[in-house]
């Protein structure tokens, strides 16, 4: 049976996303000869064993491995022409993987600069290279996109800006990365929970979340309830989703682990869902057995 549409999806209980890409493919030894997104075009059957692993486990959606695919990221390798080839390679995998019943979303990430004048990316250059990154991913196949990772909100909005001046009709997630500070949830830009959730409402995203970060679960679990107080409080019409890693990276030798098991991934993750949250997923340090164990309790 056809998928129905993603926004009309998206509101129907619980909607898993996958877990990480990178944690993948360091678990499976693969070494990428420039950058993790030209794996797509280098090594695609890592990458849609990758994505079928998540959706046997119980994905919804998959989400595409293009995280760092724009042009401005891509240059730093000699690969900026090959934005959107490298896109919609990436989502064509993906596509491949979840079928006709599955999703897919087409990841947006930031593109390793700062706008000026903190750095040397303009508003215009910015938004094209948003622009080129999201039509090689709905070429490939997308039914929408996540833009994630984002710390700063000129940024994040002109990715919104881009993907909707490209692709109007699609359903667009956004996210970003918290640390916890003495005065609460802050990105590293400064940025509080309150002022994302009106700026990214404002901009009329379909949902809203928190994804990486260096917090435990105890503190996600805090960083949900602030996304869902302030969604309440400013009549936001938006969802709300949470993607956290699996708890806080800890260095050991010259390696960073996650020791945040499944289960008291997903335990964590339910505590969220009594907020009232139902679109959940998982980023650095999360693999199958994370969504695994999210879907087992989840969707019962």
């Amino acid at each position: 049976m056809a998928r129905q549409p993603l926004k009309d999806r998206l509101k129907q209980g619980i909607f898993l996303l996958d877990g990480g890409m990178g944690s993948q493919l360091i678990a499976r030894q693969v070494q990428a000869a420039t950058c993790n997104e030209v794996l797509s075009l280098e090594s695609p059957d890592v990458i849609k064993a990758i994505h079928t692993d998540y959706l046997n486990a119980g994905s919804d959606a998959v989400i595409s491995n293009t995280f760092g695919a724009n042009p401005i990221s891509l240059a730093k390798y000699g690969l900026a022409d090959e934005c959107c080839r490298i896109c919609e390679a990436g989502a064509r995998h993906a596509r491949s993987a979840a079928g006709e019943d599955r999703y897919v979303l087409g990841d947006i990430g930031p593109c390793g600069d700062f706008l000026e004048p903190l750095g040397l990316v303009n508003p215009d250059q910015l938004k094209a290279a948003f622009a080129e990154s999201t039509r090689g991913l709905v070429q490939g196949g997308v039914d929408g996109i996540i833009i994630e990772t984002m710390t700063a909100l000129d940024e994040i909005t002109v990715a919104v800006q881009a993907v909707k001046s490209v692709a109007p009709e699609l359903p667009v997630l956004t996210s970003m990365a918290f640390d916890f500070t003495p005065v609460g949830p802050r990105t590293i830009m400064g940025v509080d929970v309150s002022t994302a959730v009106q700026t990214l409402s404002d901009l009329g995203v379909d949902a809203i979340g928190f994804n990486c970060g260096s917090a435990t679960m105890e503190q996600y679990v805090e960083l949900a309830h602030e996304f869902v107080e302030a969604k309440r409080a400013l009549n936001a019409p938006c969802l709300i989703y949470a993607e956290p890693n699996a708890g806080r990276p800890e260095l050991e030798g010259d390696q960073v682990v996650y020791r945040v098991t499944s289960e008291d991934y997903a335990s964590s993750v339910l505590k969220m869902a009594v907020l009232g949250i139902h679109i959940f997923g998982g980023c650095c340090g999360t693999g199958p057995e994370h969504i695994g164990a999210l879907a087992a309790r989840l969707k019962k």
